[in-house]
């Protein structure tokens, strides 16, 4: 219990370092910048692969699960568009970043740790969290929202692809449901939900490598820790957000 006292308030100590005013807004433009193509750009490819395959199941179990007469064919584009706004997009999509996104960051900064390179920084009179962390956090929450809504459309558009190309729903019915009884506000829930899963993974990434302490096996068995605490805090705060937004 003291142990993750001490972590709990370790980690709050750190992201107040994090957001305390930065020395050279332009340093940290650039940074950001740089940011958004190695947190963001280069998840677009798993994100649209995933989310593609994603779809294409949920369509092809729906519509297996409903080979009855009585269900009309649209409930099969309805159930998929609903299952990929409220949880798949958001939830399973942080999933996957916080093991590509995740391990990425904390293995970086853990490795600037064991190699005293965050020392030099101190030294030099930079605040090392601000300068590494903070352009990863404005990345991350930024640009995750627009992975979620990559990821819709395309789980869409593979549930919709599948379902023509194998029969089990006609096109002009799937389309039907897609668009029957649509509510914008899931779409807002989703980017909701993504953006508090953003700052989940890169802030628990960031402070397992920021703390490690040892060489480079310390450095794996962090980044390793950081998916783990990752995912079980994207899970618990899915459910508490579910509650609260949707109840």
């Amino acid at each position: 219990m003291i142990k993750f006292l001490t972590l709990f308030g370790q980690y709050f100590l750190m992201l107040k370092k994090v957001f305390s005013k930065p020395e050279k807004a332009s340093i940290y433009y650039k940074q950001t910048l740089k940011e958004f193509v190695n947190l963001g750009l280069t998840s677009v490819g798993i994100i649209t692969v995933i989310s593609f395959f994603m779809g294409a199941v949920i369509t092809l179990q729906t519509a297996y699960n409903t080979e009855n007469p009585i269900y009309p064919k649209y409930l099969v584009g309805l159930g998929c568009r609903d299952s990929i706004l409220l949880e798949f997009s958001s939830t399973i999509a942080a999933l996957i970043l916080a093991g590509k996104v995740g391990s990425s960051i904390s293995s970086e900064i853990g490795t600037m740790r064991i190699t005293e390179q965050i020392d030099a920084l101190e030294i030099m009179g930079v605040n090392s969290a601000s300068y590494l962390i903070l352009p990863k956090l404005i990345a991350t929450l930024f640009f995750n929202p627009i992975l979620t809504l990559i990821s819709i459309v395309i789980g869409i558009v593979g549930g919709w692809i599948a379902g023509s190309v194998t029969g089990v729903v006609p096109s002009e019915d799937f389309i039907y449901g897609i668009q029957y009884a649509f509510i914008p506000y899931y779409v807002v829930y989703a980017l909701i939900k993504t953006v508090f899963f953003a700052f989940i993974i890169t802030s628990v990434s960031a402070f397992e490598g920021y703390y490690v302490e040892g060489g480079s096996l310390e450095v794996g068995r962090a980044s390793t820790k950081a998916v783990v605490y990752s995912s079980v805090l994207i899970l618990l705060f899915n459910v508490i957000l579910t509650q609260l937004l949707l109840s």
